[in-house]
């Protein structure tokens, strides 16, 4: 049922802002950055809320980029309210819309928690009921069933706060057609302690969701490493310094077998970024700059 993705193009950017900045801001900074180059443009779910909204101001400010959610949280919207959005959408809207889908966190999700793999597996059945097609949705699958069941049931996996080495696994499980898309966070700071002053407050939320805990452990850091957030750790996950060694992290996923990479640029909390300052970021990193 999988099938490769190409409307995303090669480099996208993942910003919260897309959700949750002025809406003024939303629309021309997405614009701007359809005509400078970049595929796609990811933003947040996990919180629920009117991501059908967001959708439509994306699409709305754009003429062809492509508009993915990074990820919905399953938890928080059941799948026949997904199937409407869906029917909402004309026809050359659908076209540009990836749906990435995720099983969210225990912690913030609570009693209701249960196993994910089975959880997952039932909304991809209450999906398929609903006639959302298979290739406009992708799972952000980090272990190897989420990436078996990515696989089997949709177009592919959208991997969050992982290596070009896990990229290389992750191609290598979902075998050669289906669409793999990992987050890479990136900071334009040459600093080496500033920039990882910047990546360590970022990770501070991360480091205390086991999702992503039991993620890194199997990708080989050690409990120190994850706890101590040591400077290894930061430079694995986060490619910083000019835009030249950026371009060299993401090129790095692209052949260890991604098929896109969306950048998020990261300069110090989550959601805590100046909106202006990112803007200057992005047009930095623009995908023709860096020889994409």
């Amino acid at each position: 049922m999988s099938g490769r993705w190409d409307r995303l193009g090669r480099i996208g950017v993942w910003a919260s802002e897309f959700r949750f900045a002025d809406e003024g801001f939303v629309s021309d900074a997405a614009a701007e950055l359809e005509e400078i180059g970049y595929g796609a443009l990811w933003f947040p779910g996990g919180r629920g809320g009117d991501v059908q909204g967001a959708i439509a101001r994306l699409l709305q400010a754009t003429r062809s980029v492509s508009v993915a959610t990074g990820i919905l949280n399953i938890w928080m919207h059941e799948p026949a309210e997904v199937g409407g959005w869906w029917r909402d959408f004309a026809d050359n809207e659908r076209g540009r819309i990836m749906l990435g889908l995720g099983v969210g966190h225990a912690p913030a999700i609570g009693e209701a928690w249960k196993k994910p793999l089975e959880k997952m597996t039932a909304y991809f059945d209450g999906l398929d009921i609903e006639g959302f097609p298979a290739e406009h949705r992708c799972l952000a699958a980090l272990g190897p069933k989420m990436l078996d069941l990515a696989r089997e049931r949709s177009a592919g996996a959208h991997p969050y706060l992982v290596t070009p080495e896990h990229t290389a696994g992750a191609r290598q499980r979902l075998g050669p057609d289906a669409l793999l898309a990992p987050e890479q966070g990136v900071i334009l700071d040459s600093d080496p302690e500033s920039a990882r002053r910047k990546a360590r407050e970022h990770l501070a939320t991360y480091t205390r969701l086991p999702n992503y805990v039991n993620s890194w452990r199997r990708m080989g850091f050690g409990e120190a490493d994850i706890a101590g957030v040591s400077d290894e750790f930061v430079d694995a996950l986060f490619a910083w310094g000019s835009p030249e060694q950026i371009a060299a992290r993401l090129a790095a996923h692209l052949d260890a077998g991604a098929d896109h990479v969306c950048l998020q640029l990261v300069t110090g909390p989550t959601g805590s970024g100046d909106p202006e300052q990112l803007r200057e970021g992005w047009r930095e990193l623009a995908p023709g700059n860096l020889g994409f």
